[in-house]
């Protein structure tokens, strides 16, 4: 069964951080999956093992602790965010599986528009070059996942420089809009959400 999509435009992390728990805490078997697309005002998020040292400098914007797995990272307008509430039993699919098939999904889209990116082994997320274009992060409860990926389009990326991005100091970060990618957030978000289908269909095919 093909997950519902749902766009959510531009809203606050924690509330949605709230109704992403909420949803999985009363999904039962025949609940269909969802992805929900967003952007989210200036945050920092911090993952379950995240330690505040990598917070480098305060410059205004609020931190929010969070349970996915990772560091810190952050999320601002121009970037887009999709999360995956998926029944992982039901579609068979283990938390690896799932995390590469996300990876996947951002490499072929970037592949689409002549844009070679990889994946790194041990550092979730997807590449060029030596430097970060997406972020994830996943959650599992009761073989369900939450949280999900970020893909920076066309956004202001200084806010990185104040923290090490995923937990690595000195990281670089990159958006489609430095590869010629003309997208705006919404653009990159309706491709990316085709492309993860297709990595979801493949999966379950």
């Amino acid at each position: 069964m093909k997950p519902l999509v749902k766009y959510l435009g531009r809203v606050d992390y924690a509330p949605t951080f709230q109704a992403m728990q909420d949803f999985t805490a009363t999904r039962t078997q025949e609940t269909p999956d969802e992805l929900w697309i967003v952007e989210h005002p200036p945050v920092y998020t911090l993952g379950q093992a995240g330690k505040p040292e990598h917070i480098l400098r305060d410059i205004g914007i609020p931190t929010i602790k969070i349970d996915r797995g990772g560091q810190v990272t952050y999320h601002g307008p121009g970037q887009v965010v999709i999360y995956l509430l998926l029944d992982l039993s039901r579609r068979k699919i283990k938390v690896r599986e799932l995390v590469t098939t996300i990876e996947q999904a951002v490499i072929n889209l970037l592949a689409a528009h002549g844009v070679t990116a990889e994946r790194r082994d041990g550092a979730p997320g997807v590449y060029v070059g030596e430097a970060k274009i997406a972020a994830l992060g996943l959650r599992i409860r009761g073989g369900c996942s939450y949280h999900g990926v970020s893909l920076n389009v066309d956004m202001d990326l200084t806010p990185f420089e104040a923290i090490n991005p995923c937990g690595y100091a000195g990281l670089k970060v990159i958006q489609t809009r430095d590869l010629d990618i003309p997208f705006t957030a919404h653009e990159a978000g309706e491709q990316l959400t085709q492309h993860l289908l297709q990595q979801l269909e493949i999966k379950n095919g």
